[in-house]
């Protein structure tokens, strides 16, 4: 089966077939080996690929076609698609493809910006700041500013909320200390 559904991938036009999710979990495991052996054209290679694959057509595609793109990358040949679920038995579905055959998928790759390498903080110069770190301190700044300003809040908050509370108490107090002093004066 593996054998098969591995033809069919390397010979189909678009380089891709539907199948279930299992299978082509087991096909990625399978195949990405053989495509790795096809970036060696020799003799050997191509006995080993017949041995798994069992088909002149597609071996002889997967090295003269297949190998060619694929030279420069060092793994990951094959990605896998989730789709939705088969209607039958509910299966999970997916389309498994050849990587550098989607072509609506390289054009994005082209329009991205290229990402540089993160490495572990540790001590800089003074004098060696990229745009990561300038972003990087951009950011901080604003997350202190956003903590400083909501310490300025809750403190506000937490002002308010005494003085409402002891407002009351202070302006009772006063009126019944002054009721006090009438009603013993009125005795004396």
């Amino acid at each position: 089966m593996l054998s098969n559904m591995a033809s069919s991938l390397i010979l189909s036009p678009k380089k891709r077939i539907t199948t279930t999710l299992a299978k082509a979990k087991a096909l990625r495991t399978y195949i990405e080996p053989l495509i790795t052996r096809s970036k060696e054209d020799t003799t050997n290679s191509r006995r080993v690929v017949f041995g798994y694959l069992q088909s002149k057509e597609a071996v002889t595609e997967l090295f003269r076609e297949v190998a060619v793109k694929i030279a420069q990358r060092p793994g990951g040949y094959t990605r896998i698609l989730k789709t939705n679920y088969r209607l039958g038995d509910n299966a999970d579905m997916c389309i498994i493809e050849l990587v550098d055959y989607n072509e609506s998928l390289l054009a994005e790759k082209v329009d991205k910006k290229v990402k540089t390498t993160r490495r572990r903080g540790g001590a800089k110069k003074a004098g060696d700041k990229t745009e990561a770190g300038v972003t990087k301190e951009k950011t901080t700044k604003k997350k202190v500013e956003m903590v400083e300003a909501a310490d300025e809040i809750q403190d506000a908050e937490v002002i308010e909320s005494t003085v409402a509370k002891a407002e009351p108490t202070v302006t009772d107090e006063p009126k019944e200390e002054a009721k006090d002093e009438t009603t013993e004066d009125k005795k004396e």
